[in-house]
């Protein structure tokens, strides 16, 4: 079953798992290294994409962080923030995204955490006003910094708390970074009455995911690409209908998973757990949203309903407010029935 590119990419989409600085194109990636020509990141697009391959997980970890050295000022973010909402409109035709932010490595890097929400904040009414993009912010630890990271992104997120931030998250690299350590944090933020959504399972086990649950009260699950290794957890992710944000290219261009046939988004499907279809860092990953829907279309063999209801599974799962959700949800079904075959 084949669903062409056309419908994919008029396809109206929401999206739950996609990263501030990790969404930016070459186009804005040129832009910012030709700011900063002292940058090892080149300022030729068509460089990028061979700067983009990655041998690892870790190593994607320092070519992302380079990338992060190029976001040195508040107008860097505004200009990165901007023109990543303008294209997830123009290009991908989305409506809705919940942008995981990490402020802490641009304020270590100097940028005043209030002048940085400022920014972020400007370029999200903007692109609402501009674009009928709705963005709204996931404040995310960086793993890899540490409790100093955890500190300062919980203090920026309940004390200076930019209007659109609705989640507190954990991303960087697994290995080496229990979840654990992060509990008060968590507890902090789900108690100022942010959501709790953690990356987890994605380049460690499935006891990376119980930590997340049971520890972090996650939410929803980033990644969990291990899940079905255990079958208790597919039954309490089944149980308790918490949602997978699943990243299909993104697992095969960090190593995570080895191919696009051996990946467990049907199986995950075929357990009942509820999934959602995510882009990640998708210029990185040489990807976009409308791919990954193409991606999941081939691997859960969809129609152009099945594609619509996916679509509107991100929707659901998302944390936009009621209003937001059901005009989305009315957009979707009416696109569906109009180019449906």
């Amino acid at each position: 079953m084949t669903v062409s590119r056309e419908f994919l990419a008029g396809l109206p989409k929401a999206e739950l798992h996609v990263h501030h600085v990790g969404s930016a194109s070459p186009r804005i990636v040129a832009e910012l290294a030709a700011r900063h020509p002292n940058s090892p990141v080149p300022a030729d697009p068509a460089a990028l994409a061979e700067y983009f391959r990655f041998s690892d997980f870790a190593h994607f970890i320092d070519i992302y962080l380079s990338v992060v050295e190029l976001v040195r000022t508040p107008e860097d973010v505004r200009l990165l923030t901007y023109e990543v909402a303008r294209e997830m409109s123009e290009q991908q035709n989305l409506r809705y995204a919940e942008l995981t932010v990490t402020p802490y490595t641009s304020v270590v890097r100097g940028i005043q955490a209030e002048a940085f929400c400022e920014a972020i904040e400007d370029a999200r009414v903007a692109a609402e006003k501009e674009f009928g993009l709705v963005l709204r912010w996931i404040f995310d630890i960086s793993g890899e910094a540490g409790i100093p990271a955890a500190d300062e992104t919980l203090r920026i997120a309940t004390r200076i708390r930019p209007e659109g931030l609705i989640g507190f998250g954990l991303g960087g690299p697994e290995i080496g970074v229990p979840r654990p350590q992060f509990q008060p944090h968590f507890e902090a933020a789900v108690a100022a009455g942010l959501h709790s959504l953690p990356h987890a399972g994605e380049t460690t086990g499935p006891q990376t995911i119980w930590d997340a649950l049971r520890v972090l009260k996650a939410e929803r699950i980033g990644h969990g690409t291990s899940t079905m290794q255990d079958p208790a957890l597919v039954d309490y992710l089944g149980e308790h209908r918490i949602p997978l944000e699943v990243s299909p290219t993104s697992n095969i261009a960090t190593r995570a998973v080895d191919s696009y046939d051996v990946h467990p988004l049907r199986a995950m499907v075929d357990a009942g757990l509820v999934v959602t279809i995510n882009s990640d860092d998708p210029p990185m990953f040489g990807t976009d949203l409308t791919n990954e829907y193409a991606v999941a279309a081939r691997l859960l063999d969809l129609d152009e309903a099945g594609v619509g209801e996916l679509a509107k599974t991100a929707v659901r799962e998302s944390f936009a407010e009621d209003s937001v959700k059901t005009a989305l949800l009315s957009e979707i079904d009416a696109y569906v029935g109009v180019n449906a075959l």
